[in-house]
């Protein structure tokens, strides 16, 4: 449930302008990124596991409360208030519009990928969804040395997915040749569907030990047989963002390997609009709102007016 008035904005990326007298990781003038989190227990399994994104006190960057019993405020706007802790740099020479989508997106798919140990070239992997994580699914995965499959619900995004992207191969859904074609063939499929759709297609397109991992918010229960999971000795798993760690990994990582986001960059006066076409899914793949390059006084009164 959203709490108004409200500030949104994760995956943000700015200059530090001051510290306070016990941080010791940064400095003014550092180019650092705030993702999704900005508070924990740290003192469960998960926190001192520095797996901070696990712990059920954790603390949202937006729509939530902090220790200090304040909402806290997320990137739409000027300024920010973070812990130390949950503050990345971001690699030098990379830019800033770039790095923001892997604050959230890109650790989200890097996180398992390093977890389940799905790291070593030559394997082969599946991306279902082509959205702002599929993505960059498809290109951590290239990335890393796989052959990655692209599934989708429909023809419409099979020359991005091939041509831009890079992926190896574009699967329908749908269409029960092209399924049984990629039946027992790959090591992994990263699911990104946020709606309720079947996973038995999927999971037989594993093969021995292959992982099913959802990321996709779905209200809605799952269901398949499993036999699909016991003669295959399958994995259906979920993973969350990423931590700390894992952020700062894939941010080294897309610097090496020269990645970046398919992005659009809008202003804040462009965010209505930019919300319209998101319902419409009508963006590849990523808004990246340029707040530093807005005139926030300005929409200020034009909002208030």
């Amino acid at each position: 449930m959203s709490n108004y008035p409200m500030v949104p904005g994760h995956e943000v990326v700015g200059e530090v302008v001051e510290v306070g007298s016990d941080v010791s990781k940064f400095t003014v003038g550092d180019v650092v990124g705030v993702g999704v989190i900005v508070g924990c227990c740290g003192s469960c399994k998960p926190c001192s596991s520095d797996l901070e994104q696990y712990c059920n006190k954790r603390i949202w960057s937006y729509n939530d409360v902090y220790t200090d019993g304040k909402p806290t405020q997320g990137g739409f706007a000027d300024t920010m208030i973070v812990n130390q802790k949950f503050v990345v740099k971001i690699p030098e020479g990379m830019p800033v519009e770039q790095a923001a989508p892997l604050l959230c997106a890109g650790v989200t798919v890097y996180s398992p990928l390093s977890h389940f140990g799905l790291m070593s070239s030559g394997l082969k992997g599946g991306i279902l969804g082509l959205g702002g994580v599929g993505h960059m699914g498809v290109k951590i995965a290239k990335a890393m040395g796989h052959h990655v499959t692209v599934i989708s619900s429909s023809e419409k995004k099979r020359e991005e997915a091939m041509d831009h992207l890079g992926a190896d191969d574009y699967v329908v859904s749908s269409d029960q040749a092209e399924m049984q074609r990629i039946a027992d063939s790959l090591d992994y499929i990263i699911d990104t569907v946020p709606v309720f759709h079947p996973l038995e297609p999927y999971l037989a397109s594993l093969k021995l030990d292959g992982k099913l991992i959802l990321m996709g918010v779905i209200n809605t229960p799952l269901q398949f047989i499993t036999p699909l999971l016991i003669l295959g000795r399958k994995v259906v798993s979920g993973s969350f963002i990423g931590s700390i760690k894992e952020t700062e990994e894939v941010l080294a990582f897309c610097k090496e390997k020269g990645l970046t986001s398919t992005i659009e960059v809008v202003k804040i006066d462009e965010l209505n609009t930019a919300f319209e076409r998101l319902h419409k899914n009508d963006v590849r793949y990523r808004f990246v709102v340029d707040v530093a390059g807005s005139n926030l006084a300005e929409e200020a009164a034009t909002t208030t007016n």
